[in-house]
């Protein structure tokens, strides 16, 4: 079934080999002071830093660099928005991956904002302005680029919030997946990660129908087999070019469009290991994953596993449903533990003692309980899932 929905993404996609040879004409369009938004080297050291300042030699950049990953509201977000008032900034350009575009978002509204900006990024008040924002991606990953959303860390408060927006949608964003060559191997497996989660967190929902079910299969199947050409051959461009095409699609709704919605949950809980501990999003993701699928696992959600062990992996349709359902979860445990990412939270530096107090933190910031939800999951569980991640 097809419900009612909605639908608009008003950010122009650029894809392809030197798309940003159009870059100087595109940045015209917003003014001449741009915030030039970075992470740490890798832009200097891959020559995209000094062809991204050559194209736009003829405009005034002020640049905000050594964004992190999981970015930080405190210094980068206060940093950036404080610069964009100083220098009177018309448009920013994000250069980089996932993070430092969804660092740029947030500097977007709170550089409109007079007050404390996090209390845009919690919730409290709502944006009523934003800089235009345009994007070079360098990362298959978070869909970022394509999408309102952005995620954001307060460390002051152990807390990590994905904030939506329609204001923060980029006006224009450049892929080429050129730029991808020389991601590491491990944050190549931890972005394909993360988009593999976003598809799946929009799978697990009611209703749902044949084409979105088709379209997020065919997703899931060429993020897992574009993953392990890319980690093989880091220079393969057709696998590149996939990898970032699919990603793109993650969070920017039409997945899941006139489906149900299923809150989110694995983002939910993952947060708040972010928020406690600053791991890398993707792999805490890949961890989560299955031991939430096993959580979640009744007769009521047995038929997306069926689906998805028939359709995505090719299980015998003759197999009874749990043990489908089991052969589904060890296949998604497999398929994240060959990518490199290991499988357990400990490993990543996770403090066992902590789990009591995340799971309290998840339901009060990321609510994984609400009756709406698809699988409605309270505390004694949040503590088993992540008991069982350890």
């Amino acid at each position: 079934m097809i419900g009612n929905f909605i639908y608009n993404t008003p950010t122009t996609l650029r894809f392809g080999k030197d798309a940003i040879k159009d870059l100087p004409g595109v940045m015209a369009r917003y003014g001449k002071t741009v915030l030039m938004t970075y992470g740490g080297g890798s832009i200097k050291k891959s020559g995209l830093y000094d062809r991204v300042k050559e194209l736009l030699s003829d405009f005034d950049i002020v640049e905000l660099s050594g964004i992190e990953p999981n970015p930080k509201y405190d210094p980068s977000v206060i940093d950036g928005a404080r610069l964009c008032k100083e220098t009177g900034v018309d448009v920013i350009l994000s250069v980089g991956g996932g993070s430092v575009l969804d660092c740029s978002k947030a500097i977007s509204v709170c550089a409109k904002y007079d007050g404390e900006g996090w209390d845009l990024i919690s919730g409290k008040v709502k944006a009523k302005a934003a800089l235009p924002i345009v994007d070079i991606i360098t990362l298959a990953a978070t869909g970022s680029e394509y999408d309102m959303g952005c995620v954001i860390s307060n460390t002051a408060i152990n807390d990590k919030r994905a904030y939506l927006d329609p204001l923060m949608f980029p006006a224009v964003s450049f892929l080429d997946p050129e730029y991808t060559f020389s991601v590491s191997k491990w944050q190549t497996a931890c972005g394909t990660a993360d988009a593999i989660n976003h598809v799946l967190e929009q799978f697990f929902a009611r209703p749902c129908s044949i084409f979105n079910d088709g379209v997020m299969i065919s997703a899931l199947r060429s993020l897992m087999t574009n993953v392990k050409i890319a980690l093989e051959k880091p220079d393969d461009y057709a696998a590149r070019s996939e990898l970032m095409y699919v990603c793109s699609w993650g969070c920017n709704g039409i997945l899941s469009n006139g489906a149900g919605y299923s809150g989110w949950p694995m983002h939910s809980i993952e947060h708040a290991l972010s928020a406690y501990f600053d791991i890398t999003h993707g792999a805490g993701l890949a961890i989560i994953t299955p031991r939430w699928m096993k959580e979640i696992l009744s007769d009521e959600t047995v038929e997306r596993f069926v689906t998805l062990g028939t359709q995505l992996f090719g299980f015998d349709k003759a197999l009874p449903d749990n043990e489908m359902a089991d052969k589904v979860i060890e296949a998604f445990y497999s398929f994240f533990e060959s990518t490199g990412i290991p499988m357990h939270l400990a490993e990543l530096g996770v403090k066992a003692e902590k789990i009591d107090e995340m799971a309290d933190h998840i339901l009060e910031f990321d609510s994984t309980n609400e009756p709406w939800m698809y699988a409605p999951i309270g505390k004694d569980a949040l503590v088993r899932i992540l008991t069982e991640s350890m």
